[in-house]
């Protein structure tokens, strides 16, 4: 019979065949007469032509990792970061061997964060595993259609409290641009100035642009949700440069063969012109994070701060809040507004007294 135990998942899982292929899947419950029902379903599914599947439930783990590594990592990382992520791959094969991706669920991932907890690993290194699983899923979504919609979008990734950022002063802001390729140059000073990540801006179309009302729409935002952008005149610049000449592929931001950028290649030229600049430990993504130290530190709101970086949760943006204590002065001056009218009252009728 098709119906066995994992020493790691508390659940039934079963095996069978399909279309020549061996699968095998979790059954979700601990109840081995239920499981037994599910895999006799299956098996009257698979021989009576009913048993229909979808991408997600054809595609393995196995796949979703060889596929990321060998079209993202391989060709846009570098040879430490490639190796990285074959190494950070391990422990998630380990769980999820034999997964299809349909099985890849949220109730799947916590048990796997339980299983690598019970190992005693730092949360640093369980947040990076999982955030390399969200990736390839991501990828999975988007660009392969394997999976209707990525379960992390209902998974929370824990990190370590003490985990900081880097954000550019205006000086190393300088610096780095002075040394930057031109077709760099604008992309930072773009980054800079609207706090998109680096896909979002490399995938930026025209038509979702409009210059008239000074505002642009991320549509393949991480969140899976669109978000409307205003534009400073800085970044207004940077189009109205770039909207003299259009490609025709509709890109914004394209490369010389009219191609969406290899990432790699703007890692590359950024890191070039931030090592001319003589200025360690910043990435392109640190970009993002110093457009929104600067704008609490300008006192704006954190809400809009979280509707401009497209932040599911103002816990994400709660991480700048610490940045220029003064921006929230004003939050108690408001009390003086209202309380000089009470003090002058009370004065004054202390003042009457015998």
């Amino acid at each position: 019979m098709g119906l066995y135990k994992r020493k790691r998942s508390p659940y039934y899982w079963i095996t069978y065949k399909v279309d020549g292929k061996r699968v095998y899947e979790s059954t979700g419950t601990k109840n081995k007469k239920l499981a037994e029902k599910i895999y006799a379903k299956v098996i009257i599914d698979i021989e009576e032509g009913r048993f229909f599947q979808t991408e997600s439930r054809r595609r393995t783990f196995e796949e979703l990792r060889d596929r990321y590594m060998a079209e993202f990592a391989i060709p846009n990382k570098a040879p430490r970061t490639i190796e990285k992520d074959r190494n950070t791959f391990k422990p998630l094969s380990t769980f999820f061997e034999g997964y299809t991706l349909a099985k890849i669920t949220p109730q799947a991932i916590a048990e796997y964060k339980q299983y690598r907890r019970t190992q005693g690993i730092k949360v640093s290194t369980l947040a990076k595993e999982l955030e390399l699983l969200r990736a390839a899923l991501n990828v999975a979504v988007r660009e392969w259609e394997w999976m209707d919609t990525s379960p992390f979008l209902k998974v929370r990734i824990e990190q370590p409290k003490n985990s900081i950022y880097r954000w550019l002063t205006t000086d190393e802001e300088a610096l780095i641009v002075l040394e930057c390729a031109d077709w760099v140059k604008e992309i930072v000073i773009f980054a800079l100035n609207t706090g998109m990540r680096q896909d979002e801006i490399l995938s930026l179309k025209w038509q979702d642009v409009n210059l008239g009302r000074k505002t642009l729409i991320v549509v393949k935002s991480k969140n899976g949700e669109q978000r409307t952008l205003p534009l400073n005149q800085a970044a207004m610049g940077v189009l109205q440069s770039k909207g003299k000449v259009r490609h025709i592929s509709g890109l914004v931001f394209p490369s010389q063969a009219g191609t969406k950028i290899n990432p790699g290649n703007l890692r590359r030229g950024f890191n070039a012109a931030r090592g001319k600049a003589g200025i360690d430990h910043v990435r392109f993504h640190d970009l993002r994070h110093t457009f929104a130290t600067r704008l609490v530190q300008r006192g704006v709101d954190l809400y809009v701060v979280k509707e401009l970086l497209g932040h599911k949760s103002i816990k994400m943006t709660m991480r700048y809040a610490h940045h220029y204590p003064e921006s929230l002065r004003h939050g108690v001056d408001v009390l003086d507004e209202s309380g000089d009218t009470m003090v002058t009252l009370a004065q004054k009728r202390a003042t009457a007294l015998p």
